[in-house]
């Protein structure tokens, strides 16, 4: 199939990373049993980090990041997917070493595709995108570890963040008493409207004191910032009580005692979305599509082009996006 396409392209230049929207042809895709026309991608922080030489993330470019998309099979040698399906992809390695979802085709293995799931539309799974999976997986584990339904305050950090807005909403949704963290003051109203009991300070989870242990609060917590943050935050935790670590933008190290664990039983669940087994993969996108739907979802996101993008990731390294960016194609 000789067939230009638009796509985001980043260029390594004497060391400098230079972003454009230009032609590709979709011959030069990778190999993949799955050819898909991308209708709707996202904006996650990983993807900024793509998208300005972070060679942790990407090795070699030039390159197309977007590590989620959602769109229609063109072409399929799998039996798994035909022609006319509306399907999804987030994780495994789309836009981080193969060929990324701000493009409008993608060629991937049919073992990163999931079929749109029954109440979602292909802009709702990119609302969600890495970010909402990343929030509802951190939940079921949060409920897979508690030795009872967690009855309390869970905590939320970095909560105006696309992972944090999601995790709000969701626990929000869930029945949870859900206390979002935000050094953002202006965007009290934001966290009230997709379900926040209570917005309290950056500062409040961010104790300087050194001490071993403070006085127990969360029943259960969501961090998605990591550094000084999760240590306090582990430090506050009640008894038995687990916190799910999904995010370093604050740091990716902090320093604690053993205390919390073996004084009061405490919980570091690590979450790691991009490699998620098939079958619990499914099970969290029927959730979303289901009993976890926030009924504030459409609040939560702003759309953008492809033309516009490079402002977004700018945006976003600056710690200035609110919620979601969902990129239409």
């Amino acid at each position: 199939m000789n067939k230009m396409f638009k796509a985001l392209v980043v260029k390594e230049d004497n060391g400098k990373f230079i972003r454009k929207v230009t032609e590709r042809n979709i011959d030069d895709l990778p190999a993949g049993s799955v050819l898909i026309s991308v209708k709707y991608s996202s904006l996650n922080y990983k993807d900024a980090l793509s998208a300005t030489g972070n060679k942790g993330v990407t090795r070699k470019y030039s390159h197309t990041p977007g590590i989620d998309a959602a769109g229609i099979v063109i072409e399929s040698s799998s039996n798994k997917f035909k022609v006319s399906d509306e399907v999804l992809v987030t994780g495994y390695d789309l836009g981080m070493n193969t060929s990324g979802g701000f493009a409008e085709y993608i060629r991937i293995p049919s073992d990163w595709v999931i079929k749109l799931p029954l109440g979602l539309s292909l802009k709702e799974s990119m609302i969600y995108g890495t970010a909402g999976f990343t929030a509802g997986l951190s939940l079921y584990k949060l409920e897979q570890c508690s030795e009872k339904k967690i009855n309390g305050e869970v905590l939320v950090t970095g909560a105006t963040g696309g992972v944090g807005s999601l995790a709000v909403a969701i626990l929000a949704k869930s029945g949870y008493q859900v206390v979002a963290s935000t050094g953002k003051k202006d965007k009290i109203e934001f966290l009230k409207k997709i379900g926040a009991k209570e917005i309290i300070g950056r500062e409040e989870i961010d104790d300087k004191s050194g001490k071993a242990l403070l006085n127990r609060r969360w029943k259960a917590a969501v961090d998605t910032v990591g550094g000084n943050i999760l240590a306090t935050v582990i430090k506050q935790m009640d008894y038995r009580s687990s916190v799910a670590s999904c995010g370093n933008i604050y740091s990716p190290e902090f320093q604690t005692t053993v205390f919390p664990f073996i004084l009061r039983g405490v919980n570091l669940l690590g979450i790691n979305s991009a490699e998620t087994p098939m079958d619990l993969r499914l099970k969290i996108w029927q959730k979303l599509a289901n009993e976890w739907k926030p009924d504030c979802l459409n609040e939560i996101y702003s759309e953008c082009s492809l033309e516009e993008l490079s402002d977004k990731i700018d945006s976003i390294l600056q710690g200035q996006i609110t919620g979601r960016i969902v990129v239409k194609l």
